[in-house]
């Protein structure tokens, strides 16, 4: 018998968040798997355990973060060549007027530095964030239908060589790399078979066909069996272990949520060597012991296809991914100490980035959740909480003894990793303002909730922007366009449409993007829903998507004709600096109409309650007979049939 306190553990924490879900081995699979090709590689060698394996003739190590890494270095190369084509692609349907940009893309691609160097990032926040996203990247790829039309921001994906993704955006950005880089329009397919099934709670596990409470009991069996398989092998386990397992069953397309795919996998994939999609990126926050919030001085580390590390000048280091478990000890691994592969599983790394455990513990008392449900999370949440199970273990700490003089990890042995929100950083901006990558414009999509209501007013921004100010000992370089305070975002509308920070990089304290805000607005539905909203059926999950394409085309800029001008101005405004070009009038009209103009307004907002800025998709399931709802009930019952099963 499972313990009774596991399964009301994972009860608590899946009740939060829904997903669409792959059956476990000997549930039907047919039922779930799609005709998506795979792109990851199955490669671990023993499922979810890591596992010895033999050492390369150069043992792993950890490098210094003063300098790029040897293989992004070299990937760089290949992807420039391969955006420097689709730019030139995207400016045969963007037009500016009286400029021709796809001949200056052309005119300058013989010196790489000269072409525009993208970088797009999709912040946290849940489900909200993974479809709001989704519907970003659906407009910006040009393999979505009638997206390279006139107009229209098709192919901006296809020339971006960075895509970031923070909790939900790290989702959206895992789920598209474990799935061949799928379109978005493969993955929300009406197919029974699509990847994004929404509609099942993440507790409840895959509805095989039969009683879901047989099918629960096998989902959870198959969990637990693996993160057990883990704690055999030697390693240390924690809560976000069955978090990230349950959340690869909803968003891989493989048996067992990919039980065996790795997020280092990515970098050995044909595709991605050759330079045909941005380089993903995931970004996590450390945590210290008994810490609950994450102050504004946290170490904000990324996991890339190469490796994870840090820029921050504390820890100042990167060790290869795929090595991951190996012991390394003052940034070596010892000749008595073996190589590990497997613990970089991808599920693993998407929770790592969105382990919303302890969140749940401080939220838990604002829901309208009955009394008794709360009493009795709450004593869940807080046994875990104190025993410092809501985070991702990465024991042994990689970064043990490594920069003694300056890490404060370099005395643990072990390395706690949190959702890379927590120090209110929801925009994984991070890695794309480091000076190495020369990243010239962002694309920060954000789906945060930070009013009253769920909707974005410009925290992420303010805290990345006060993290380059008032912790400049993390800042390894860095400069952040100034932005306002919240207060100004309301007021002054900046989160009801897209601005543009840092126009005027002359009066910036460093190399910085140009940022253009992207933030999450109702245009076709109130698509504010709740981080911890338990279930999604097609309709809505449709009508989120659709109103995140709005929100970045400005509904097919039918909210201002000149829109999809502006996104190109916006993309060539720092190669216009280097290359010492007259800025065309049109795009001096974008700056003039987008950029902030630095002015402020910070008196308290009336309760922010924006409506619709287009007619309202109706969200009347036809099917269902009913308005697309979360239920409370069938969370309870879904809750007790987990509890009774394990009985």
């Amino acid at each position: 018998m499972k313990p009774i306190s596991f399964i009301l553990s994972l009860s608590a924490l899946a009740g939060f968040l829904p997903g669409a879900i792959a059956a476990p081995e000997g549930i039907n699979n047919d039922l779930y798997i799609s005709d998506i090709s795979r792109r990851a590689l199955p490669n671990a060698p023993n499922g979810y355990a890591p596992s010895k394996v033999d050492c390369p003739a150069s043992r792993p190590s950890v490098r210094s973060a003063a300098k790029l890494s040897p293989n992004e270095t070299e990937w760089l190369h290949k992807r420039r060549e391969k955006t420097t084509s689709a730019l030139k692609d995207f400016f045969g349907h963007v037009k500016i007027p009286n400029f021709d940009a796809a001949g200056y893309i052309d005119k300058v691609k013989d010196n790489i530095t000269d072409v525009p160097n993208i970088g797009i990032a999709a912040s946290g926040g849940g489900y909200r964030a993974l479809m709001n996203g989704a519907g970003a990247l659906k407009a910006f790829d040009s393999r979505t239908t009638n997206s390279t039309s006139k107009g229209q921001l098709g192919g901006l994906l296809q020339s971006a060589t960075y895509l970031a993704g923070l909790s939900g955006g790290g989702w959206l950005v895992t789920s598209m790399y474990m799935n061949n880089f799928s379109a978005i329009s493969n993955l929300e397919t009406e197919n029974e078979k699509s990847v994004w099934q929404f509609g099942n709670n993440i507790l409840e596990g895959p509805d095989a066909g039969s009683f879901q409470i047989v099918d629960t009991g096998k989902y959870w069996d198959h969990i637990h069996d693996a993160v057990n398989a883990k704690k055999d092998a030697g390693f240390a386990t924690s809560i976000t272990d069955y978090w990230g397992r349950a959340l690869s069953y909803q968003l891989i397309n493989a048996t067992e949520g990919g039980i065996d795919y790795t997020w280092s996998s990515i970098a050995e994939t044909q595709n991605f060597q050759n330079g045909d999609a941005p380089m993903p990126v995931l970004v996590a926050d450390g945590r210290y012991p008994d810490e609950l919030v994450i102050g504004g001085n946290a170490t904000v580390y990324e996991f890339n296809p190469w490796e994870f590390g840090t820029f921050d000048p504390t820890v100042y280091g990167f060790v290869p991914l795929k090595f991951l478990g190996s012991k390394f000890s003052d940034g070596y691994l010892p000749s008595a100490e073996s190589c590990i592969r497997g613990f970089d599983n991808a599920g693993y790394v998407l929770g790592s980035s969105s382990s919303l455990f302890n969140q749940a513990y401080l939220k838990v008392n604002s829901t309208s959740l009955p009394s008794f449900i709360k009493d009795a999370l709450n004593g869940i949440l807080q046994d875990i909480g104190d025993k410092n199970d809501d985070i991702a273990v990465y024991k042994p700490n990689p970064f043990f003894g490594y920069r003694n003089e300056t890490s404060p990890v370099a005395t643990q042995h072990d390395l706690d990793i949190v959702d890379g929100g927590e120090d209110l950083q929801n925009i994984p901006l991070h890695p794309l303002i480091q000076p190495e990558r020369h990243v010239d414009v962002i694309f920060a999509v954000d789906s945060s909730a930070d009013t009253d209501n769920s909707w974005p007013n410009g925290t992420a921004l303010v805290a990345t922007y006060e993290r380059s100010v008032k912790h400049k000992h993390l800042s390894n370089g860095t400069a952040f366009p100034a932005v306002p305070d919240q207060n100004t975002f309301v007021n002054k509308g900046l989160n009801t449409r897209p601005t543009f920070f840092g126009c005027d990089s002359k009066n910036m304290t460093g190399p910085s993007p140009l940022v253009v805000y992207l933030p999450n607005y109702p245009y076709v539905t109130f698509s504010n829903v709740s981080t911890y909203e338990l279930t999604y059926n097609n309709t809505q999950r449709n009508a989120i998507i659709e109103n995140g394409a709005d929100i970045v085309t400005m509904a097919n800029s039918t909210r201002d004709s000149e829109w999809s001008t502006c996104v190109g101005c916006a993309i060539l405004s720092r190669s216009f600096e280097r290359t010492n070009t007259t800025v065309p009038d049109a795009c001096k009209s974008c700056f003039q109409k987008f950029c902030w103009d630095g002015s402020t307004n910070s008196t308290t907002p009336a309760p922010y309650e924006p409506d619709t800025a287009l007619q309202a998709i109706s969200l009347y399931d036809s099917a269902a007979g009913a308005v697309v709802m979360p239920s409370l009930m069938a969370t309870v019952a879904a809750v007790s049939a987990a509890f009774w099963v394990m009985l």
